[in-house]
């Protein structure tokens, strides 16, 4: 017979290493190739050394002089704090007796849930990777009953539950734990459960419910060049700085391996990976259609397909900006991590808890963990592109 212990049992010894690994692996083509790491993890904090410049003792001299003075590497601790990744599935009592007697109904309620999970996750981890940590979705244009036009949608989908700040970053208390119920991807719109959306205005921004500035450090952060980053500041820091191209018009291979040659000229990196937005893949097969330098498909990580531009994966990706093409080299990319995804456990151990006064059991999958990039000035960003 399936009981709640039974349920219990199965999430945490069959349900959570195939949830986790698809998660690591599955939710988007970045991040299947970046690697993970608990190394460098102190209590809440992600400490990282990283090495700049070059080792300075070396020199040249005469046959009986002075041996060159040491030197040694130049070295900055970046230091940022673990972010609190969460994702919950819930089940209600009614259907786990309504499949008490047949373990077949049981897998596939769980199996449901669990894809859900995976669903969500893969929407929301994506597109933190592209984010700056704000946890900003989009901007709103203007408003009409609870109806929000937004300078763009890319991040928003049916389902999810956010909160509206104003543009100073308070948050507009009529307008918290909102539901989207419905997204017009052609007209920038989406509708809101509730009444009215009252005190919400033109620049104001729509964030995850409870998230903002607590998501990961992802390339909107990394792709500045003033402010800080991990703790140190760009304009003493220039190295910190990737290289970074706008309107760049039409793509061509001579844009692209301009970018990947200052690259490896400057900072001595080799991109093995491009991701950019659908438009931008579009305008550069077309480029790479009439120069006939289009390749076969490559399979990577993860089971993504991706067309290579001289041997480079080049993928594209939901979340990234239009007109925008990230050259990376993933090697510099860690993303350190307290643990990897595990329950969220009580003090007797299970992970279903019942939610106070409903028939109601949730389960809450955590990780800890913050995304780092040891070398920004090895990275290029080009925008403004031409889509197709």
């Amino acid at each position: 017979m399936v009981t709640m212990t039974s349920a219990d049992n199965a999430l945490k010894s069959y349900y959570l290493g195939v949830v986790s690994e698809q998660l690591d692996t599955s939710v988007n083509p970045l991040l299947a190739q970046i690697k993970k790491s608990t190394a460098d993890v102190w209590g809440k904090e992600v400490r990282r050394l990283a090495q700049y410049g070059v080792n300075g003792g070396i020199g040249a001299g005469t046959e009986e002089g002075d041996l060159p003075a040491a030197a040694g590497n130049n070295y900055e601790q970046f230091v940022t704090t673990l972010k609190n990744l969460y994702g919950t599935v819930e089940i209600s009592d009614k259907a786990v007796r309504a499949s008490e007697n047949s373990a077949g109904a049981f897998v596939n309620l769980l199996n449901a849930e669990m894809e859900g999970l995976i669903k969500s996750s893969s929407f929301n981890f994506g597109r933190m990777l592209f984010g700056d940590g704000s946890g900003k979705l989009c901007k709103v244009s203007s408003v009409s009953g609870n109806t929000v036009t937004a300078d763009s949608v890319k991040n928003v989908i049916e389902g999810m539950v956010v909160d509206v700040y104003d543009a100073a970053g308070t948050p507009v208390s009529a307008v918290t734990g909102r539901r989207i119920t419905s997204v017009d991807r052609d007209a920038n719109t989406f509708v809101l459960s509730g009444g009215a959306l009252t005190g919400v205005d033109a620049e104001d921004f729509v964030v995850v419910q409870g998230s903002y500035n607590l998501e990961l450090t992802g390339l909107g952060a990394i792709f500045k060049n003033t402010g800080t980053l991990y703790g140190l500041d760009r304009s003493t820091h220039k190295w910190m700085i990737p290289y970074m191209q706008s309107s760049v018009g039409e793509i061509s291979e001579t844009v692209i391996q301009t970018a990947i040659d200052k690259l490896e000229e400057v900072a001595g990196s080799r991109v093995n990976f491009i991701v950019c937005s659908w438009g931008v893949k579009r305008a550069l097969q077309k480029a790479l259609s009439a120069s006939r330098s289009l390749t076969d498909p490559e399979v990577l990580a993860g089971g993504y397909k991706a067309i290579t531009y001289n041997g480079i994966p080049v993928v594209a990706d939901r979340f990234c900006p239009d007109g925008t093409m990230y050259l990376l080299n993933t090697d510099d990319f860690c993303l350190h991590q307290l643990c990897d995804w595990k329950w969220l456990e009580g003090d007797d151990g299970r992970v279903l808890k019942q939610v106070p006064g409903k028939p109601l059991y949730t389960a809450t999958l955590v990780k800890y963990a913050d995304l780092i990039c040891t070398r920004p000035c090895g990275q290029a960003m080009l925008s403004g592109i031409t889509e197709e």
